[in-house]
């Protein structure tokens, strides 16, 4: 029996080594880890659970059957805990045959992939990984199919975290693509369809790995990322934090924490956040920051389209998710990039029934040729259906400006918004002042138009006009925003909406 025992033991300790301690001293000089190493510091100390170590390529064609098998066929499986909770896990194992999709490698990742599903819970996929087999052919085509399926069979159902570490490339890019969050690890990272080589041979353009797809590109420019950390290490600890914010699954709800920020916390400070100037800008995260608890907020896609901002935070323990315009980027204007970045998110949470809050200071949709080129109507749309369709509990703050259809995009009362406040700094109107007299006054002299110009101001750039037409429920203080957002959150909590019956809908694209 002991002599079984170690041969399982010894089968165990060459499974673990993957490609062997040349690759995995090579992985170290790059700045990276393992695929094991990534695993143990993601999830609790001892409980990764491994499924399928022994798991061999079937190749024979172009030499493999000559080549050595290490276990495992480049890719890590299994489930642990993060913060005792149940996640499953996917790490793609570089130091194997460079992590690249075999056969029976995407029937481990799949076999995860159902039983997350089948558990409602949380799944997690760590890539590092050259591609395609090519060994295998469309056999490897075939095991990237079956995952990209079960990606979408899953998504609204449970949560899908991707985190790409290295090389992400052809057909391994479309499965983090279907995921809900994509995070990348700057200088060691990247993802493209097509590598240097190949756009070099098909339009002549000299790239290097990170120009083409790096986390700086995809932070910024494309918005495929959804943040990017220092180095492998920072990147798991975010991981697990945002874990955190996260439900299981889309029945179980909003996670709570145990919180010692009291909900009823006013902040005087709040009462000077927004200038006297209406043209001077102001840091809409300071007011995130103050409502949320312990000033703790995950923020999301960053680095793209600043001028709206989207995050996680807590109220009384309870995730909440944060749309916000940022006065501080574009003056909060909405243009094609925030509108598609914010619908985005807003889906997100309407799925998996997590509340969202949204703080108000729009002045307009951008406007110009290269928006309106762009589908500006089409993008805005987008956040326009998204929030239309939420059946989750809706509260919004208006602080200073709400001008035009932004001001209806903005989960205003007419699209679904359950509870909405205003500051009495808040400018709830068509235009500004100044370009809605000139239209109605067209042709009066300078004096007559800055005179029209005050009465717009005092009749119409004000939360009453709309208060009194019950469009705002209420006209706060500022310093009592984190209350009053609490109290509309505990009571929505029992909300209840009745959708008609419909095979799926046709957002616009």
């Amino acid at each position: 029996m002991k002599e079984i025992l170690d041969r399982l033991e010894s089968r165990r300790q060459e499974a673990r080594l993957g490609g062997g301690l040349k690759r995995i001293e090579a992985q170290h000089a790059k700045g990276k880890l393992t695929a094991r190493e990534r695993l143990e510091l993601l999830l609790d100390h001892g409980s990764f659970e491994e499924f399928d170590m022994f798991v061999e390529h079937r190749c024979v064609d172009f030499g493999m059957d000559k080549q050595p098998r290490p276990p495992g066929d480049g890719v890590v499986t299994g489930w642990g805990t993060v913060n005792g909770r149940k996640v499953f896990v996917f790490a793609k194992d570089f130091t194997v045959l460079g992590g690249s999709l075999s056969e029976t490698h995407a029937q481990k990742v799949g076999k995860i992939q159902e039983l997350a599903l089948r558990m409602r819970a949380p799944i997690i996929g760590l890539y590092d990984s050259g591609g395609a087999r090519i060994q295998e052919g469309v056999a490897s085509l075939a095991g990237y199919a079956d995952i990209f399926k079960r990606n979408v069979t899953a998504s609204g159902v449970i949560p899908q975290i991707s985190v790409i570490m290295g090389p992400c490339a052809g057909g391994d890019v479309y499965s983090p693509a279907m995921t809900d969050f994509i995070f990348m690890v700057r200088d060691t990272s990247y993802m493209y369809v097509t590598g240097p080589d190949v756009v070099k041979t098909v339009t002549n353009e000299i790239v290097t790995h990170e120009e083409l797809g790096g986390a700086s590109v995809h932070t910024t420019k494309s918005s495929i990322s959804d943040g990017a950390f220092d180095n492998d290490v920072e990147a798991l600890l975010q991981i697990r934090r945002l874990i955190d914010f996260l439900p299981a699954n889309n029945q179980e709800g909003a996670p709570e924490w145990p919180s010692a920020d009291d909900p009823l916390r006013r902040d005087m400070s709040l009462d000077t956040l927004v200038p006297d100037n209406a043209n001077q800008p102001y840091d809409m995260k300071e007011l995130i920051l103050k409502v949320v608890d312990e000033g703790d907020f995950f923020e999301i896609s960053e680095k793209h389209a600043g001028n709206i901002i989207t995050g996680f935070g807590r109220i009384e323990g309870r995730t909440v998710g944060v749309v916000a315009n940022q006065p501080m980027v574009l003056a909060g204007v909405l243009d094609s990039d925030a509108s598609r970045k914010a619908a985005r998110f807003v889906r997100f949470c309407d799925a998996f029934e997590i509340p969202i809050v949204t703080f108000v200071d729009v002045p307009g949709f951008l406007p110009g040729t290269a928006q309106e080129y762009g589908g500006l109507i089409k993008h805005g749309a987008k956040l326009l259906f998204a929030y239309s369709q939420c059946t989750v509990p809706l509260v919004t703050c208006i602080t200073r400006k709400a001008f035009g259809g932004a001001y209806d995009v903005m989960a205003s009362k007419h699209i679904g918004g359950d509870v909405n406040y205003a500051w009495p700094t808040a400018q709830i109107a068509v235009m500004g002042a100044k370009g809605a007299v000139e239209i109605i006054f067209r042709g009066q002299t300078p004096e007559e138009i800055e005179k029209r110009t005050r009465e717009y101001e005092e009749r119409f750039l004000s939360p009453f006009v709309a208060a009194e037409r019950g469009y705002i429920d209420e006209v706060i203080m500022p310093h009592s925003t984190r209350p009053r957002i609490a109290r509309a959150l505990a009571m929505l909590r029992t909300k209840k909406v009745e959708q008609p019956w419909r095979k799926h809908d046709n957002m616009p694209l």
